[in-house]
């Protein structure tokens, strides 16, 4: 690609586009996050069992030795009424938190852009703990648009600032 091709790529406007499309999907993450905390907390365990048994019924059926469907069924028969507690506040907290930075980065509140760079630098070291441990390839991809969240962020964040500079020197 040439330098000017690339430069209307990467232009503003695309590259402003670009970091709402991104905050969108973190919005839509941190709502189904808020949704499945709220079932998680409120939902007794033997719901969740009933569901896994429904869900997984034909992948027994066919294969009594399916690696997912008994991976779900065992996680859901070991999970502790502590651990359910947990995994909602978690889930809700980790949501509300998002869709705060989200809101605010929307709104273009100068602030937001730093604390959510930092928040969303934690949530990364975090995902990338849990990573040692799970091997989910969806961590991963949820990482990888963390990260390049962040760094749209910051983008935005530069640009913001500089043209607000311009426009009000002195004031």
């Amino acid at each position: 690609m040439h330098e000017t091709g690339k430069r209307r790529l990467l232009g503003e406007k695309n590259l402003h586009l670009l970091f709402e499309l991104t905050l969108g999907f973190k919005a839509i993450f941190a709502l189904a996050e808020i949704a499945a905390g709220v079932a998680t907390w409120l939902i007794p365990q033997r719901y969740f069992l009933a569901l896994v048994l429904w869900v997984t019924r034909d992948e027994f059926a066919e294969d009594p030795h399916d690696l997912v469907a008994n991976f779900l069924l065992h996680t859901v028969q070991h999970l502790s009424v502590d651990a359910q507690r947990f995994a909602g506040l978690y889930l809700l907290g980790h949501g509300v938190i998002k869709l705060w930075l989200v809101a605010g980065l929307l709104r273009e509140k100068l602030w937001y852009f730093p604390v959510s760079i930092v928040i969303f630098a934690l949530f990364i070291a975090y995902q990338a703990y849990r990573f040692t441990y799970t091997h989910s390839v969806w961590l991963l991809l949820v990482t990888a648009l963390d990260v390049v969240v962040i760094a749209l962020t910051w983008h935005e964040y530069r640009y913001l600032r500089s043209n607000r500079e311009i426009v009000t020197p002195g004031s």
